[in-house]
């Protein structure tokens, strides 16, 4: 038996802002940090035998605060690297629904049928998340693991582990810093913890209140 944390990163300025971040390389604002910090507290009596991050910077951090306390180095893992969202990168939420409304409506109701402008697509970004997760797995047959990605990519990673099919995506929670437990079982995942941010009560002030 395997047990994955699958954990989201923590705050950025862009989240706060509201501007799409995809596979732009923006670090952890003061919150983040503190909320990585938090959320490797409340996984620090776990025996962590790994620990895996997407190659960006703001996942890397929230990583490197888990890592360290359980004397482990971070393993960068590409596919699970935040989806492309090509054109929209760096632009303010507000400007893409006035300038893309009528994808930015078929974003919302139905994702699973979107290709971003000069980006990936979810069914995409599935195929080599998923595909980096089975890789990793053989290696911790007995192993409890850490793996730290991004709010699109655990959404997506979590419906193609258990067989959610992405018409569903909306329907998942990801918060800043929200653990999620997996355990593979049997030849399944099995999803046994979801959008857990018990630990991130202290900083709820200061926390983006909206899915972003």
């Amino acid at each position: 038996m395997t047990e994955i944390y699958l954990v989201r990163h923590g705050q950025t300025q862009w989240n706060k802002e509201e501007i799409f971040r995809g596979t732009n390389d923006v670090p952890l604002n003061e919150t983040g940090l503190r909320e990585a910090s938090l959320a490797a507290h409340a996984l620090k009596d776990i025996e962590v035998r790994a620990v895996y991050s997407s190659p960006l910077a703001r996942a890397k951090e929230t990583a490197a605060a888990i890592a360290r306390l359980h004397k482990l180095e971070v393993r960068t893992i590409d596919g699970l690297k935040d989806i492309c969202f090509g054109e929209w990168q760096g632009v303010a939420h507000q400007t893409v629904r006035e300038q893309y409304s009528d994808l930015y409506r078929r974003w919302l109701e139905e994702p699973h049928t979107v290709t971003f402008p000069g980006g990936e697509s979810l069914g995409a970004l599935k195929s080599r998340a998923v595909e980096a997760v089975k890789e990793v797995v053989p290696n911790h047959p007995e192993d409890t693991i850490v793996m730290v990605s991004h709010r699109v990519v655990n959404r997506v990673l979590i419906c193609g582990l258990i067989g959610i099919d992405l018409s569903r995506f909306w329907q998942i929670g990801q918060d800043t810093t929200a653990i999620n437990l997996l355990t593979w079982k049997r030849g399944r995942f099995i999803l046994t913890c979801l959008n857990d941010t018990c630990h991130l009560r202290s900083v709820n002030q200061k926390r983006v209140k909206i899915d972003f």
